[in-house]
């Protein structure tokens, strides 16, 4: 999935380069499913950019600050894609961020992190620019192996042929975390998160009839052996306004009369 050469320029305290295929620098969760803490993804992630194909740079100021900056072809993930429609090729894609970790000083919160990022630039999915906001936390407690953790997106996509009223469309999303690692391989996970879309970036025709829609998470990892995890979960989401968004035999356009999705899930994960 990324494919980049490593650099690393010897000024200051000595600015890393990555260049080619690389992963967003924006979101709470990963790519890579065996390091997130629960099974399926938040709706944030679902609006967040993915990979990119460009040049990024990050700067470490201290152990506990650091930036980055980049620039990319687009926001989409498609390898080497240019920006086409009514958009000139050379038009590009550009990122920033900012990460903070407390220091050890800081008692029971060191370690903790807050981050916040940016990403504007064309997105082939809309045939127009799209903006990504996003700020996130984890936080140590002072109770022994207990997380907590909170993360916001903000997709607000500028394409007129999208918006019914000639305005920009967006999607937000909010989530919370909390992680528990109970024994050395015994470890409960948990989320809550909320998703508004009037962008069809989640729901179709939602830029007329805003999807709402919450979710609850629960995750039960167990560390078999060495790089081998084990993972129970279940999850509910739920239409916050009503619509039929999951399906079913008859109801709203014909579409479905589900309001309601459950979902129990089992898995097992290696660890190359």
């Amino acid at each position: 999935r990324q494919a980049y050469v490593e650099l690393r320029a010897p000024v200051g305290n000595g600015i890393d380069f990555k260049v080619g295929v690389f992963d967003t620098i924006v979101g709470y969760e990963s790519l890579e499913s065996g390091n997130n803490p629960n099974y399926t993804r938040s709706y944030g992630f679902s609006i967040e950019p993915q990979t990119h194909t460009g040049l990024l740079a990050t700067y470490r100021f201290c152990d506990c600050f650091s930036m980055s900056a980049g620039v990319a072809n687009t926001v989409g993930p498609t390898i080497n894609q240019r920006a086409f429609y009514n958009m000139a090729e050379s038009y590009k894609t550009y990122m920033g961020s900012l990460a903070f970790t407390a220091p050890e000083s800081w008692g029971f919160l060191a370690g903790s992190t807050l981050y916040g990022g940016v990403v504007n630039g064309y997105h082939d999915s809309w045939e127009g620019t799209t903006t990504s906001w996003y700020a996130g936390t984890t936080v140590a407690t002072p109770i022994t192996g207990l997380k907590v953790g909170a993360s916001f997106d903000w997709l607000n996509i500028n394409n007129s042929y999208l918006s019914y009223d000639d305005s920009d469309d967006f999607a937000w999303a909010i989530a919370g975390y909390l992680s528990w690692q109970a024994t050395e391989k015994l470890s409960l996970h948990g989320r809550v998160d909320y998703v508004e879309d009037r962008a069809e970036a989640l729901v179709s025709g939602s830029q007329y009839d805003t999807a709402k829609i919450f979710a609850l998470t629960g995750t039960i990892q167990y560390d078999l052996w060495q790089n081998v995890i084990s993972r129970l979960e279940v999850r509910w989401d739920h239409s916050a306004n009503g619509q039929p968004l999951f399906g079913g035999t008859d109801g709203y356009y014909s579409g479905g009369d589900l309001k309601n999705a459950v979902l129990i899930a089992g898995n097992i994960i290696y660890k190359f």
